[in-house]
């Protein structure tokens, strides 16, 4: 029988410290990397953590321990309540900081594949995101400096490699950052015990408590597999596991139990008050269309890229991979014994669009949509099934003195009209080509970027993202935040659509099949190479990813 594990406050955020010169003792020194275009070279940290990757085990259900690969971190210089860890689950430690700070992790890589760390959502230097072409080896350090520039809101930070993210994410690599600033502190705001952060995954579990993915995938995988991919760029060991690891690679891994904060039927127990609850999707595919079992709204105060103007009532929320949003959840009103669930409620994910898409005669009929929509069909848990996520029990009572804002912040302006191809936008069609995904005919190469993929400096483009696929997929875009201007054929019999939270700053963006999105963005600060991509790591790792460059405006001579 599977084990429950109870969600607090306490039992999530254990903050921990240590002096300098403990931590240091035995140590080596870490590498710096070069110094961050656009930044100092000489960097003061407000904040320094090392980071590292490491294989663990955890003691997830009943039986024996569970292998991941886990982030460990401790505080070298700043306040140690910096850092709070995750006991009883595999995530990452959550990192507390604060606009304007400055920030510098040290990432040691103790795994036996190359990697590197993703700092999602955050607005950094191009050397400094953790992208796939700074990723270090086995035993490897690389050293992150940044000033953060970004709003107060919910972040994180996951593993990144060459052939490899599905995996090194699945197997425990991620976790939370959470920014502050002076606006948010300004508002009365859950916080302490009711500020809890809920990240939601999909996992398998097999014989002896092991996670299930791939074949020769994860910690207990031979070294040599980590070595090096066994195909050029992301699409390392495609084939390894037959025709069913390929289907998973090309669509997506889907798992049959879900973990809240690395921990498998959670439960969450609350006292009679508001709380700030911050649901990150760190699902490798898996897209949730949020809501309570009772019929209750849910009520959004942020987004991905921090808080709303205004509050934002939904009866259910769409939350693909890498997306965050933050639910001003009250239970002042319930009384002490209660209990309810957050569910992913029904939808038409994968299997009925791809039934839409052979009926329509598109593309996803013949013999590789039916064999894609009998696997689909044949899962125990199917995109866009009905299930629960969370379990909520309401214990004790607490004098609740919080109303809801009505405004909750002033979002800095970005206006369509400002942009330099406001009636040409750049347009990404999701493509396939060859068992690869891609956008515009183009698969993932390393370093390289087409002429289209090149922008200005300090100009505002409208980018337009198409899908004419039969699967969904979360178009991310790496080092900024952008609006959502409009979208264009969305399936409105999906029973997704009023899901949809257009109205604030974001980083990745659910497109849906046959929809169309129309994003506004400010290139701002630093020049280099960036990346977008699809937040469905499978796909990514398949090819759906590309580099955007940003350039510095020529001035005439």
């Amino acid at each position: 029988m599977t084990t429950k594990h109870c969600i607090t406050r306490r039992t999530f955020l254990g903050y921990a410290g240590t002096s300098i010169a403990g931590l240091l003792a035995g140590l080596p020194q870490a590498e710096a990397a070069p110094a961050a275009k656009g930044e100092s070279a000489v960097f003061d940290p407000d904040i320094a953590v090392e980071l590292t990757a490491k294989p663990r085990s955890f003691a997830l259900r009943s039986g024996p321990e569970t292998p991941v690969w886990s982030y460990q971190m401790r505080v070298i210089k700043g306040d140690p309540a910096s850092v709070g860890s995750s006991p009883g689950g595999y995530l990452g430690p959550v990192l507390h900081v604060r606009r304007g700070q400055k920030l510098r992790v040290d990432f040691i890589n103790h795994i036996d594949q190359s990697s590197i760390v993703n700092w999602h959502g955050l607005h950094v230097p191009a050397d400094m995101m953790g992208l796939p072409r700074y990723e270090v080896k086995p035993g490897g350090r690389y050293r992150y400096e940044f000033e953060v520039r970004d709003r107060a809101g919910t972040y994180w930070y996951h593993a990144m490699a060459a052939g490899h993210t599905p995996e090194q994410v699945y197997f425990g690599l991620a976790g939370l950052l959470v920014v502050s600033d002076e606006e948010e502190q300004a508002l009365a705001l859950p916080r302490g015990e009711y500020d809890l952060p809920l990240v939601v995954q999909d996992r398998t579990f097999g014989d002896n408590n092991r996670l299930h993915y791939l074949a020769d995938t994860g910690p207990e995988a031979s070294p040599a597999h980590g070595s090096s991919p066994q195909a050029p760029e992301m699409g390392g060991g495609m084939m390894v596991g037959g025709m069913s690891s390929m289907m998973t690679r090309m669509m997506g891994f889907f798992g049959d139990s879900i973990l809240v904060n690395g921990q498998p039927n959670a439960t969450l127990k609350v006292a009679t008050h508001v709380y700030r609850l911050r649901v990150l999707n760190a699902s490798n595919a898996r897209t949730y269309k949020l809501g309570w079992e009772d019929g209750r709204p849910l009520t959004v105060i942020a987004t991905g890229g921090g808080l709303l103007e205004h509050p934002v009532h939904k009866d259910y929320v769409m939350l693909t991979p890498g997306q965050r949003i933050e639910l001003w959840a009250d239970f002042s009103k319930d009384k002490v014994g209660t209990q309810l669930s957050l569910m992913s409620l029904a939808f038409d994910g994968m299997s009925g669009m791809m039934e839409s898409a052979m009926g329509n005669h598109r593309m996803g009929g013949g013999m590789m949509g039916q064999m894609m929509g009998r696997m689909m069909d044949g899962s125990s848990l199917a995109d866009g099934a009905r299930f629960p996520i969370l379990k909520v029990a309401v214990t004790n009572k607490a004098d609740n003195m919080l109303e809801l804002p009505q405004r909750l912040s002033t979002p800095t302006p970005l206006r369509v009209e400002d942009a330099v191809n406001r009636d040409n936008p750049r347009t990404f069609r999701v493509t396939m080509g060859h068992m690869q995904w891609g956008f515009n005919g183009r698969s993932f190469q390393m370093n390289e970027v087409a002429p289209d993929e090149i922008v200005k400096l300090g100009t505002t483009e409208v980018w337009e993202f198409v899908n004419n696929m039969m699967m969904a997929h979360a178009i991310h875009l790496h080092g900024l935040q952008f609006r959502v201007l409009e979208r264009h054929n969305s399936p409105k019999s999906a029973g997704v659509v009023d899901g949809y939270v257009d109205a604030g700053w974001e980083d990745t963006v659910l497109l849906m099949p046959n929809e169309r999105v129309k994003l506004l963005m400010h290139f701002a600060d630093f020049t280099g190479n960036y990346a977008y991509q699809c937040h469905m790591l499978e796909h990514a790792a398949m090819g759906l990813m590309r580099n955007y460059k940003v350039q510095k405006l020529r001035t005439p001579a």
